[in-house]
């Protein structure tokens, strides 16, 4: 596979999403445009996660540009700005 590393191993969770959403899931799979709801979620989360790893990539490379992480002050003012409480990791 050419250095393709494939996730094999499957976890069973339970996720709850809104009634509109699941009729919305389950008209993709009847129309054939998703081929299972678990299908249809696998892609959503790994989408999720991608975008995530981009925006933290893009984060950190205008962090390096512009002289480094945020300090305290700096972190504060943009909780007060953005509405945040603290700091999530």
């Amino acid at each position: 596979m050419g250095g393709i590393v494939v996730d094999v191993a499957m976890k069973k969770i339970t996720v709850r999403v809104g009634q509109r959403q699941a009729e919305e899931i389950r008209a993709l799979v009847a129309s054939g445009r998703a081929a299972s709801v678990s299908a249809f979620v696998r892609h959503a989360v790994k989408t999720a996660l991608d975008d995530g790893a981009e925006w933290r990539e893009m984060i950190e490379e205008a962090l390096r540009e512009t002289g480094g992480p945020l300090t305290a002050k700096e972190r504060a003012w943009a909780d007060r700005l953005l509405g945040g409480r603290g700091r999530a990791g």
